[in-house]
């Protein structure tokens, strides 16, 4: 896959995603993504952004503060 800010080969690898919904801060660790090693850019799959959707929803019903997600217990 390459970048899509400046077409750089990415890498396979894992970030963490901070949602930030005014009312509760949402952290999802270890998330799948792409990787550009020229200018960091952050791709994620399809997959992975339904997943990330889904798992931010049931949070933010369930919380009122912060919530801390590891992607790979949530994802299975």
């Amino acid at each position: 896959m390459n970048c899509i800010t400046c077409g750089v080969k990415t890498f396979a690898s894992t970030t963490t995603d901070v949602t930030d919904l005014g009312m509760c801060l949402i952290i999802i660790r270890s998330v799948p993504c792409h990787k550009c090693s020229e200018c960091n850019e952050i791709i994620y799959t399809a997959d992975v952004v339904k997943s990330l959707e889904k798992m931010i929803e049931t949070a933010k019903h369930a919380m009122t503060g912060i919530a801390i997600i590891d992607f790979k217990d949530e994802a299975a």
